[in-house]
C-alpha cells in the first residue's frame, strides 16, 4: 500500500522516521563525543506509555544517535515529582531539559525562572506572548489526524456507534475529541446516517485499568470502534478492543503492534521528530526560545500509518482525500465545543 504523506518527512522533519519504541534510561551509542547535554522529564505516563513520552525519548535516542550528544530521562510518578525531577537534571548539567506533557506547564515555567541560564522545552504546551525567553513550547495540530480517524471510524462502524476516551479534561485533548466527532459526523454526512459518538473521560494519562473499564462499558453499550487520547490509560482502551473483538483507533504512534488484529488505525503525532529537530537546533547554538513551534499536516509531522491491514482500502483512499482537503483548507473543522457547536449547526 502506497505510503501515506504523513511518513514521508522534508523540510523540519530531519532524521529517520520511527514508531514508538522502547528506551534504556540513558545511552552510550553516538558518532562522536560532545559536551552538549539533554535530558527529559516524562509526565506521570512514564517513558514507556506506549505513547508520546516513549515517542520523545525516542527523539532524544535518534539525537544521540546521530550528534553523540548525551541523553537522559527522569520518571515523574506522580506530579509532585514534576519540579524535584527537573531540579535533578539541572543538577546533572544539561543543557537542554524537555518536560513532555501541558501537566508539566507550571512546573516548566517555574524552573526557567530559577535557572534563566539553561534551556527548556515542553511539548503540548504554548505559554503564547508570556513565552520565556529560555523556554520553548512544542504544539501539535492533533486535530487535523483525530478528524481523519474519525472519519475512518463512521465510514467502517457497523453498529452506527463509536467512542471516545479522553485522558485528563483539557483544551489539548478537546482538539482530539472535537474533531474526531466532527470526522465521524462527516463520514455520516456522506454516509445519509446518524452515527453516535460516546465520549468519556478517565482523568488519567496512565490508569490503564480505568481506560480499560472505561472501554469495556463503550464496548458492551454498542460501540464497535473507540478511538483513544488518553496516554497510558488508552493502552487499557486496546486491551478492550481485543478482549471484545472490536476495533480500538490509537493515538501518537501506531499502535497496532498493541493488538495487530484491534486496531484499525492510529492518529499520529511525531513527537520524535520534533524533539529530535529541535534539541538538533539548540546544539548547534540556534535560538530556539522565546516561541511556540506548532507543527501539523503541511509539516508532515501528523497523519495515519502506512500499514492498515484491518482498513478498507477504498475507505484509506477517501481518507487521503480527506487529508488533502485539510491541507488546502477546503475543511475546516472545529477545535473546542463553541468551535464544534458552530460547526454542527
Amino acid at each position: 500500500m502506497k505510503k501515506i504523506t504523513a511518513l514521508l518527512m522534508s523540510g523540519i522533519l530531519m532524521g529517520t522516521l520511527v514508531g514508538c519504541g522502547s528506551g534504556n534510561k540513558s545511552s552510550d551509542a553516538g558518532k562522536s563525543e560532545s559536551n552538549f547535554k539533554v535530558a527529559m522529564v516524562t509526565d506521570t505516563g512514564g517513558v514507556n506509555d506506549q505513547s508520546f513520552n516513549q515517542s520523545s525519548w525516542k527523539g532524544l535516542q535518534d539525537f544521540e544517535k546521530d550528534t553523540g550528544c548525551k541523553v537522559s530521562y527522569l520518571e515523574s510518578k506522580q506530579e509532585s515529582d514534576y519540579a524535584t525531577n527537573l531540579d535533578k537534571v539541572v543538577d546533572s548539567e544539561n543543557n537542554l531539559i524537555w518536560g513532555i506533557g501541558f501537566a508539566m506547564s507550571d512546573a516548566v515555567l517555574k524552573a526557567a525562572s530559577t535557572n534563566p541560564d539553561v534551556s527548556y522545552a515542553i511539548v503540548d504546551n504554548s505559554y503564547g506572548d508570556e513565552t520565556p525567553a529560555n523556554v520553548t513550547g512544542v504544539m501539535f495540530r492533533a486535530q487535523e489526524p483525530s478528524f481523519i480517524v474519525g472519519y475512518i471510524a463512521g465510514k467502517t462502524t457497523k453498529t452506527d456507534k463509536v467512542g471516545f476516551v479522553g485522558g485528563i479534561n483539557s483544551a489539548i485533548i478537546d482538539q482530539f475529541q472535537y474533531w474526531y466527532e466532527a470526522g465521524v459526523l462527516y463520514a455520516a454526512k456522506e454516509l445519509g446516517k446518524d452515527i453516535q459518538v460516546d465520549v468519556q473521560y478517565a482523568e488519567s494519562f496512565s490508569d490503564a485499568s480505568k481506560g480499560k473499564a472505561i472501554a469495556n462499558k463503550m464496548f458492551s453499550s454498542g460501540c464497535d470502534i473507540v478511538f483513544h487520547a488518553a496516554g497510558g490509560a488508552g493502552v487499557g482502551v486496546i486491551e478492550a478492543a481485543k478482549e471484545n473483538n472490536k476495533f480500538a483507533i490509537g493515538v501518537d504512534c501506531d499502535q497496532a503492534y498493541l493488538a495487530p488484529d484491534n486496531v484499525l488505525t492510529s492518529a499520529l503525532k511525531l513527537v520524535n521528530v520534533a524533539v529530535e529537530k529541535l534539541s538538533t537546533d539548540a546544539m548547534n547554538g540556534e535560538k530556539i526560545g522565546g516561541k511556540t513551534y506548532t507543527y501539523g499536516l503541511t509539516e508532515d509531522a501528523v497523519g495515519i500509518p502506512t500499514e492498515n491491514k484491518n482498513m478498507d482500502p477504498e475507505v484509506y483512499k477517501a481518507a487521503l482525500g480527506v487529508e488533502d482537503k485539510i491541507k488546502d483548507g477546503s475543511i475546516v473543522p472545529p477545535y473546542n465545543k463553541e468551535t464544534y457547536d458552530e460547526y454542527i449547526k
